[in-house]
């Protein structure tokens, strides 16, 4: 009889936490309703460079509301940055991630917000690439964005950038984009430069000029926060190779600031990572089959990139830190069909 009734309190007990484990069930991946994933069509430099004078902004990156997301001309790397939402240089993986670009077309379960759509991102590349990825902290060299011995040579701006209101209206010739800082604003200007409003971290002006070969930049309004992302995306111009840049200098505010960067310099940056750029084969600088490697940009080679921001009483440094990362442990190049 005593073991007869160790035995049901045992048995209860089993129940209890059976009941409970099943009472714990996991919370529902977040998915798109329905999500069309296609290889991007090649470019047309011609056409695209007329719709922009036109005042006809090209399609690309993402563009997401509470309805439908859209994610255009991006590559595999690019969308695996937006659906963990990291910036690009913080994804480790194989070299062909950026090889190939796709325009993915999903629709926004009933109920959902723009916010929900990294996640859902996340669960189609799983489905659809059978992405596996971890986060981890690994240490990586960096370029430290650090104030010169002088002092900074900067004017401090008078006013601060406000917040973009994603609800206002496009204007002729601006197009948005959703990066994962948040939301930007590009429009092209009738003088062909371009104008990129970042929100609180400031407003950039970019222009290409002819006579002079460079790229000029300039911001009435821009936190340092701000220029040292700036720097990076022109470190990285054409890959993933170019070292992130990370706001060292302690300084608030928003500023005004204006650089002139060498096309030449901003080219060799290119070729070095990969880029079949003119003046050199394929990642060569030399121009010839068998040619070396570019080097790019470094604080010993003279580089415009760093002689501009020495004249912003500000110094770019070699240093090491540690980077959150996503690194890719299995992908597959192409999608399974729609």
């Amino acid at each position: 009889m005593q073991l007869s009734s160790r035995f049901a309190i045992s048995a209860s007990t089993l129940l209890f936490a059976t009941g409970l484990a099943f009472g714990q069930t996991a919370p529902a991946k977040l998915t798109f309703d329905v999500a069309s994933v296609r290889m991007s069509a090649a470019l047309d430099p011609v056409k695209v460079q007329a719709d922009m004078q036109a005042g006809k902004m090209p399609k690309f990156g993402p563009r997401i509301d509470a309805s439908r997301a859209e994610y255009n001309y991006m590559s595999l790397k690019e969308l695996i940055a937006n659906a963990y939402g990291v910036k690009l240089y913080q994804v480790t993986g194989p070299d062909w991630l950026v090889t190939q670009r796709f325009d993915i077309i999903a629709t926004m379960p009933e109920g959902s917000s723009k916010d929900d759509a990294p996640k859902m991102l996340q669960s189609l590349l799983e489905e659809r690439f059978k992405l596996e990825a971890h986060r981890d902290d690994q240490e990586h060299p960096v370029l430290a964005l650090v104030v010169g011995k002088g002092g900074p040579k900067m004017k401090e701006s008078t006013g601060t950038a406000a917040p973009i209101d994603e609800d206002a209206p496009l204007k002729p010739g601006e197009m948005k984009m959703d990066t994962p800082e948040g939301p930007a604003r590009i429009t092209r200007n009738s003088d062909g430069s371009a104008t990129i409003n970042l929100g609180a971290k400031g407003i950039i002006t970019q222009r290409m000029d002819a006579q002079t070969q460079t790229l000029h930049l300039e911001s009435t309004l821009v936190t340092m926060d701000g220029f040292a992302e700036m720097l990076t995306n022109l470190m990285q111009m054409g890959g993933s190779g170019g070292k992130q840049v990370v706001d060292m200098t302690d300084l608030k505010g928003n500023y005004q600031i204006a650089v002139d960067v060498s096309l030449a310099d901003l080219m060799a940056m290119m070729r070095a990572q990969g880029m079949n750029m003119p003046g050199g084969g394929g990642g060569g600088a030399g121009g010839g089959t068998g040619a070396g490697p570019a080097t790019a940009s470094d604080p010993t080679g003279g580089s415009t990139v760093f002689e501009s921001v020495q004249k912003l009483g500000l110094k770019l440094e070699q240093r090491k830190a540690k980077v959150e990362q996503v690194v890719v442990d299995h992908a597959e190049k192409m999608p399974t069909e729609n």
